[in-house]
């Protein structure tokens, strides 16, 4: 049996773990948070991966816990109503049709739920260093006593610690698109009834929509400025920054600036790209925001990200006990499609033309899906 250890329970991580445990790999994920991480923003399903969920059978789950927006409103800084919308909304596009908008973290749980019981799950713990000789890699932890894996999947997102251990510097690969944003939880003090609200400054924008059936909101607060380098974790640096430049750009920017600071799941960093001539090097791949981020505004991150992990164990399965055709298969099957949704960002960047909407499902469901 082959032993795979994947770094990071995140959407691609977890798929990844779920396939090559279906497959028969005996697998471990490594998690640096404590438990799963809490928050994110509402994210969509479409296209080919509702088909992955119907094969993992989660699709009608995820359907039950949806967020069901019925509409959206833009205000101006005074909060009156200059626009409604009750066709789409900024955070999942059309309202109807067969796509599926749910919270970050509660895919998550799903996926984690379908996994947990053929899977072993480390929290607290994260790898120090990797030795691959060829014949196995030896990964370091840091608690967790140093043992052998066959294989090592990174799936740490966007600051890929596995990624700058063996492929290198961060700088190397990342593509900045010039805008920051945060998301956090927040009480739904503003009564929001399946509904969203936005507000966009000169330089700065904010939002609010309900979540859970209306018993809380998530809060998203963002600006551009293509010159700022942040430490992605330095969360008082973070505070600070969102601070200088939301407190005076009106609508209800103090509420959640106070609210920020003591919610439970406050994420912020800035929106990237991650682009990699390869995603496999040795006995480690990359899976997910770790080797071909998407970035939130393309409206694709997460799905590109479960794609990505269903076709990595599939190819690894089919390829039998060769695992470097296993990997160059993986990315030969997924990195057109991967560079088709990284070109979806021009229709969230300030400046760019519209994709219209038939160009965008044309894209979503241009992959032809395998059945491992």
């Amino acid at each position: 049996m082959t032993d795979v250890l994947v770094s990071g329970a995140s959407v691609a991580g977890i798929t990844a773990a779920y396939w090559f445990a279906r497959h028969g790999y005996s697998v471990i994920v490594v998690e640096r948070h404590p438990g799963l991480r809490p928050g994110g923003q509402a994210v969509d399903v479409r296209g080919p991966v509702l088909t992955v969920l119907e094969r993992m059978m989660l699709r009608a789950a995820a359907d039950h816990v949806r967020t069901r927006m019925r509409g959206a409103s833009v205000v101006d800084r005074d909060g009156n109503e200059l626009s409604q919308d009750t066709e789409s909304t900024p955070t999942g596009g059309p309202i109807a049709g067969p796509d599926i908008e749910l919270l970050r973290d509660d895919l998550v749980e799903l996926l984690y739920d379908s996994t947990k019981l053929n899977c072993e799950f480390v929290f607290d713990d994260t790898i120090v260093a990797l030795d691959d000789d060829g014949a196995a890699v030896g990964v370091t932890f840091e608690h967790a006593d140093a043992r052998s894996f066959d294989l090592v999947i990174g799936a740490d997102g966007l600051h890929s610690h596995v990624r700058r251990l063996v492929f290198g510097p961060e700088e190397q690969f990342v593509e900045r698109l010039g805008t920051f944003a945060a998301i956090f939880t927040v009480p739904n003090f503003l009564d929001l009834d399946y509904r969203q609200i936005w507000h966009y400054g000169d330089s700065t924008m904010a939002g609010v929509y309900s979540a859970r059936n209306n018993s809380e909101a998530r809060a998203m607060i963002g600006f551009m400025d293509p010159d700022l380098r942040i430490d992605p974790r330095d969360t008082e640096a973070h505070f600070a920054e969102l601070e200088k430049r939301m407190a005076d750009d009106g609508w209800v920017r103090p509420q959640l600036l106070q609210y920020m600071r003591t919610a439970p799941d406050f994420y912020f960093d800035e929106m990237s790209q991650i682009k990699m001539d390869r995603w496999s090097k040795g006995r480690v791949a990359l899976v997910g925001d770790a080797g071909y981020c998407c970035s939130p505004l393309s409206g694709q991150g997460t799905s590109v990200a479960l794609l990505g992990g269903y076709i990595l164990a599939g190819e690894l399965k089919a390829a039998g006990d060769d695992y470097e055709l296993g990997f160059a298969n993986y990315q030969n099957e997924f990195q057109d499609y991967v560079k088709r949704n990284q070109w979806l960002v021009v229709d969230n960047i300030p400046g760019g033309a519209p994709i219209p909407q038939e160009v965008f499902e044309r894209i979503v469901g241009s992959l032809t899906l395998k059945d491992y």
